[in-house]
């Protein structure tokens, strides 16, 4: 069996166990050495508990192989992804597990457009990790010292700003909700949402590597609280981010938690309005509403692997892009960068809401209905592999689609079932147009699969 360190989106393990410092020293020299002496690598970090000592091990790495480190320090992965690219360094890296478990970090490769690098240069990169077979310099060639790049988050706020229309939000006076994660959004969203001229209550913006309050992904269950709180408050929208900010789950000012794929769905219809592209690229993970609320505008909807990576490399192909996203909350604006960002997505919902004087409620009544519920079963990935081919055969007289696990496609609802790309789970994500089927589905694949969800 052929070795293995990336999964979905750069490398994750468990804190000290899988990810230690002498696995990303070496992770240091096999990027280092991919990327070539003399080359200039933007690195940062989330706020997760070792951080720092991966960080260290990982420019010792990188300094080895005559790599220029420049230091940001705390940061969220689309601010060090926008600086590579505006700052036309080679690369970046970032220490981060995104959305995972506090106990879980993890190591992300970005190359010189500010998109994590292409499966094939990872599989570069593992084989030089797993051959030990390094590009260390001669001593006299070791840089001295890593660079502190202090300018990152300054640089990525003004330059979003520059998307939107700052004065027509400001006049608004937005009340905004912004829940952190306890993490490095806390480091520029808020500043964001100041700079638009909002009201800003921003929970859970103590940097707290424990994440003490809530899990780091943004889900319906661990945004409860704060959806509460934009309720009570009568705000006009909350936001809440995962654990390096690329993602933003939204609140409206009902209190209901909104599914990426349905303000992914608002924020698109809205910019076919108003730009040229007419392709959207979606992960099939994402519910059939988006073709619903699209299609009739004239808007092809092409469905992917789960993965933003292979999202954001399949938009650059296209002259007609108009946008791409996921339904966990991951959406790509391609006028600004062709990577999830949430920063830049909670600047364009403001920029919508403001120029179309609606409330975020009115236009998430407006989408098709429809049930929906996520679960995960704890499941090896052998296993989980198992389970969708068990999937596959109990459903065999429906409509599936078979490009990432098995999306099963009923007349009034769907499931789809894949092992994650991150952690040892197997993820069900499924929808209908009343509960009771949604009910129906549920019961069903579980009796499949077996296993207990969560």
């Amino acid at each position: 069996m052929e070795n293995r360190l990336f999964g979905t989106d750069g490398v994750r393990g468990l804190i000290n166990r899988d990810l230690t410092p002498d696995v990303a020293l070496r992770l240091g020299l096999a990027i280092g050495t991919f990327f070539g002496e003399g080359s200039r690598i933007l690195v940062g970090r989330d706020v997760r508990r070792g951080g720092k000592m991966i960080v260290n091990a990982l420019i010792s790495g990188l300094l080895s192989t005559g790599i220029e480190v420049y230091n940001c320090g705390l940061l969220p992965t689309p601010t060090l992804q926008y600086n590579v690219m505006k700052g036309r360094f080679d690369g970046g890296v970032i220490v981060t597990a995104s959305h995972n478990p506090p106990q879980y970090n993890g190591i992300k490769v970005v190359g010189s457009k500010g998109i994590e690098i292409t499966r094939e240069d990872e599989r570069e990169i593992e084989k030089y990790y797993f051959a030990g077979k390094f590009d260390r310099v001669d001593w006299r060639r070791i840089p001295d010292r890593d660079y502190m790049y202090e300018k990152a988050a300054e640089i990525y706020v003004n330059d979003v700003l520059k998307q939107v229309d700052v004065e027509l939000i400001k006049s608004k006076k937005f009340k905004v909700i912004i829940d952190c994660a306890n993490s490095v959004g806390a480091l520029t969203t808020p500043i964001i949402a100041k700079k638009l001229g909002c009201r800003v209550l921003t929970i859970n913006g103590n940097l707290d590597p424990d994440f003490s309050w809530r899990e780091p992904e943004p889900t319906v269950n661990s945004l409860k609280d704060t959806a509460l709180i934009v309720r009570q408050l009568n705000a006009d929208l909350g936001v809440g981010h995962d654990g390096d900010a690329d993602r933003s789950i939204f609140i409206d000012d009902r209190g209901r938690v909104m599914w990426g794929d349905r303000s992914a769905a608002i924020i698109a219809k809205y910019l076919a309005r108003k730009l040229s592209g007419r392709k959207v690229f979606t992960a099939v993970s994402s519910s059939l509403l988006v073709e619903e609320v699209l299609n009739p505008l004239g808007i092809e909807v092409v469905w992917l692997k789960v993965g933003s990576v292979g999202i954001s490399y399949e938009m650059l192909k296209h002259d007609d892009t108009l946008c791409g996203f996921e339904e966990n909350g991951g959406f790509i604006y391609p006028r600004h960068q062709y990577v999830r960002d949430g920063g830049m997505t909670f600047a364009l919902m403001l920029q919508l809401l403001a120029e179309e004087n609606r409330k975020l409620s009115e236009l998430y009544d407006e989408l098709p209905k429809y049930y929906s519920e996520k679960i995960k079963i704890p499941m090896e990935r052998s296993k989980a592999l198992e389970a969708v081919e068990r999937i596959k055969e109990h459903f065999i007289n429906e409509r599936i689609i078979t490009i990432d696990g098995a999306k099963v496609i009923f007349s009034d609802g769907w499931v789809l079932v894949r092992p994650s790309g991150t952690e040892p789970v197997l993820r069900i994500m499924a929808e209908a147009k009343t509960k009771e089927k949604l009910n129906w589905i549920l019961k069903e694949v579980k009796q499949v699969i077996g296993g207990e969800a969560n």
